[in-house]
């Protein structure tokens, strides 16, 4: 079996076989499929599509390419749960989630994704902590959930490797938005975690690969069918990404406002929206709550009463950041030389954003990937974002713009004027929940 005729399979449309699927992804983990192949193969499945079967056997193949852990020797006394997100701008949500759950009773040990085309990565954001572990050995991340009840990494080599080959393939080849892909990709890396039970958050919208509901919801019953077939009870909510979740878009700032949420100090509620749905389907599939409204209840508790700021605090000790990094943040986070405001054009309520010209924007100050070995500047960004309904004006700025020099500051602010519609008519507020997947 050669990798050229499985690609050329798949480009004339025909239904991959498993063995000629496992054959690929064997060869994408023992390097013996090249970059180039790999390429032609995510592209024809980007144009041809996979079918529900395929797409399993695909994610399987990958989930088993590396390490599967198992948690039995730990003895951890809750069920293992962890999150995922398709991507979105200016979405902490992981970050302030997983040690929700870890103070609700379960135990998220997160393998998070890079920075994919105009959305942000997890293990982007958290390589802005000093110190921080974002590629541990398997017996730190297994000691650092124990320790924390939570661990957020990237993806290392021992998990799921050919997922890693392939995902990073993906963000430089124009290859992302594909449900297939998509969908195996999330689902090995969770796999391959050796989870309970996992939570999707599928984003939706002219900020998120899958901009229509439609697409997005044939997504989400993609990944939990899929996902029950390989035996992890998983449900999806679907969310909106119009515009920036929370305040804040690039990695420091993010992990800022995400500490700020932990902490009390300022909750945006849509995020806070965000962040509730996806916990209460945690605490319900895992049975840590009987109800939804337990476990809205438990999530209030963890987050008013401080426990879940202290196992954050915890997990970034834990994994090599400082110890007293939630006391403030700004003394450990990098700061962008440059910070002034943007004005919208013209005055008047914000009734659209695109929120994909402004994950772009952040690509222009240096703080994404345009290559896939592009160093990040995680000091740069956009904070105090202004939401859809607000009032722009001459005292109300778009967003404050953190740029390293005054050059990339000029093309980020002609680039979010034009990102940021106004009208003298507020617009019908929208909730950012839109759907839940549970079959």
């Amino acid at each position: 079996m050669l990798p050229q005729e499985v690609i050329r399979h798949k480009r004339d449309g025909q239904r991959l076989s498993d063995e000629e699927i496992e054959f690929f992804i064997k060869g994408i983990t023992d390097w013996s499929v090249s970059e180039c192949q790999i390429a032609a193969f995510a592209m024809a499945v980007c144009l041809k599509g996979m079918d529900e079967a395929e797409t399993a056997v695909l994610t399987e193949a990958m989930a088993r390419s590396g390490e599967v852990l198992n948690w039995d020797a730990e003895k951890l006394g809750g069920p293992v749960l962890d999150k995922h997100s398709t991507g979105g701008v200016g979405d902490k949500t992981s970050l302030i989630l997983a040690p929700v759950i870890a103070a609700c009773g379960g135990f998220v040990p997160m393998i998070s994704g890079r920075g994919l085309g105009h959305t942000g990565g997890t293990a982007d954001k958290l390589d802005s902590i000093p110190g921080y572990a974002t590629m541990p050995s398997t017996e730190l991340f297994r000691r650092a959930t124990k320790e924390a009840g939570c661990a957020a990494i990237g993806q290392t080599g021992d998990l799921a490797p050919a997922d890693k080959r392939l995902y990073a393939v993906r963000d430089v080849t124009g290859s992302i938005a594909s449900i297939p892909l998509i969908a195996s990709s999330v689902l090995s890396k969770k796999m391959a975690e050796g989870l309970d039970a996992l939570v999707t958050d599928i984003k939706c919208g002219n900020g998120a690969f899958m901009q229509g509901v439609e697409d997005a919801r044939r997504l989400a019953k993609t990944i939990v069918a899929v996902a029950k077939k390989a035996g992890l009870p998983t449900h999806a909510v679907l969310t909106d990404m119009n515009q920036v979740l929370g305040r804040t878009v690039g990695n420091a700032l993010e992990v800022a406002e995400a500490v700020d949420f932990l902490k009390g100090a300022r909750r945006d509620s849509r995020l806070s929206e965000v962040v509730t749905a996806l916990s209460v389907q945690a605490l319900r599939l895992s049975g840590l709550a009987a109800s939804d409204e337990e476990a809205r209840e438990k999530t209030e508790r963890a987050l008013d009463g401080g426990e879940a700021l202290e196992r954050f605090a915890k997990m970034v000790a834990a994994l090599g950041g400082p110890a007293d990094f939630t006391d403030d943040v700004q003394k450990y986070l990098p700061q962008a030389p440059v910070c002034r405001p943007v004005y919208a054009k013209r005055e008047g309520y914000v009734v659209k954003t695109d929120a994909k010209g402004i994950g772009t924007a952040l690509t222009v100050l240096g703080g994404q990937r345009v290559t896939s070995d592009q160093k990040i500047d995680y000091s740069v960004g956009f904070t105090d974002f202004i939401r859809i309904g607000e009032y722009a004006d001459k005292d109300h700025p778009i967003a404050v713009i953190r740029a390293a020099d005054e050059e990339t500051f000029a093309e980020a602010e002609q680039m979010l004027q034009n990102m940021v519609q106004t009208s003298s008519d507020a617009p019908r507020e929208t909730s950012v929940l839109i759907e839940t997947i549970t079959e």
